[in-house]
């Protein structure tokens, strides 16, 4: 099916914007870089990335005739803070899953940010101190048993929306609409950075870059920058993730090991913790940009994107567009590891 066929439940205000990072370009001294801003997306709660993937869900929920979105994350994650929004746009109950994923001691840490969001969007949020794990949770399966047995009719939404077979959609659309800037500017972003944790961001990107090629599209690189620290499941997910996704869009050959590539050596060693690159690069990016980014996801994959144009991986020659998948309401709970100077 091609993603035109896919029933789309409209939360964005259209294209995100894209435009150029003059003064990180001229800092860095290599290749031209540009952002595409998915913090700017929406106006549900700050939007964010999960806002794509959860247009896609959405037909689905209301087909369902549920009642209570039920999600998972960290205590800061954006995704149950997406959730949360969407929900009190839909007028749906929210039940949250807030599990112990980053080992984080910073005052506040299950009270700010995000999770203050959600609370404040009338999301049922209950803490559970179990640790990181990009898999499918207890957790989460008790907490839609729970809704159950109260007599409502829940509607499962994993982490980060994906494991969701309709996870990766949202991804595939901000490929083609990435083509569709690139006429508009006049411009071809030959290499894209992105994070990627559990997966079903870039691995939409993935398919839908591959689609855009099959019709004739000029070839790029997709970098996905991991932040989960935990590389093998990340990258098995992704793969993963993007062999489904290209199959549902009817993609018509398998993917090839260049096209699903992710990037280690910013992460640190334990998902959530920001190391010295991380600060440095959110520091770098508000300093000359005026852009903010996080210290959980973008803060990492600023730190690729700086690494790879500094060491003339990416060339000078390249013009990369960054993508900023939003999750600056965190940075109130990450308050320690900036001084106050």
């Amino acid at each position: 099916m091609p993603i035109t066929d896919f029933h789309r439940y409209p939360l964005t205000f259209g294209p995100s914007p894209v435009h150029q990072l003059d003064r990180l370009t001229r800092h860095l001294g290599g290749a031209q870089i540009w952002a595409k801003r998915e913090d700017c997306s929406s106006g549900l709660a700050f939007g964010g990335n999960k806002i794509r993937k959860l247009e896609y869900i959405v037909p689905d929920v209301l087909a369902s005739g549920a009642d209570t979105l039920v999600s998972i994350g960290g205590y800061q994650s954006n995704h149950t803070r997406q959730v949360a929004a969407v929900g009190a746009k839909l007028g749906l109950k929210v039940r949250l899953v807030q599990e112990r994923w980053v080992d984080w001691d910073d005052p506040g840490y299950d009270k700010v940010g995000n999770i203050l969001l959600s609370r404040i969007m009338g999301a049922d949020v209950r803490l559970d101190p179990a640790g990181f794990d990009i898999g499918i949770r207890k957790s989460w399966q008790e907490a839609l048993d729970d809704v159950t047995a109260h007599g409502g009719k829940p509607y499962p939404i994993p982490a980060g929306a994906s494991e969701h077979r309709l996870g990766g959609l949202g991804f595939v659309n901000w490929a083609y609409e990435v083509a569709e800037q690139e006429k508009q500017l006049g411009v071809f972003f030959d290499t894209i950075v992105v994070c990627t944790v559990t997966g079903s961001t870039h691995a939409g990107m993935i398919a839908g870059f591959a689609a855009l090629e099959e019709a004739g599209g000029r070839p790029r690189r997709l970098l996905g920058i991991d932040a989960s620290a935990t590389i093998e499941k990340t990258r098995d997910q992704v793969g993963r993730i993007a062999r489904h996704t290209a199959e549902l869009i009817g993609l018509g050959r398998e993917l090839r090991a260049e096209e699903m590539v992710v990037l280690e050596g910013w992460a640190g060693d334990r998902y959530g913790i920001p190391v010295e690159s991380t600060v440095e690069a959110i520091r770098l990016s508000g300093r000359l940009e005026a852009m903010i980014i996080d210290p959980v996801y973008e803060g990492k994959s600023m730190a690729g994107l700086i690494d790879l144009v500094t060491s003339g991986e990416v060339g000078t020659d390249s013009t990369v567009l960054y993508a900023h998948l939003g999750g600056q309401p965190a940075l109130s709970a990450y308050s320690s590891i900036f001084d106050t100077r």
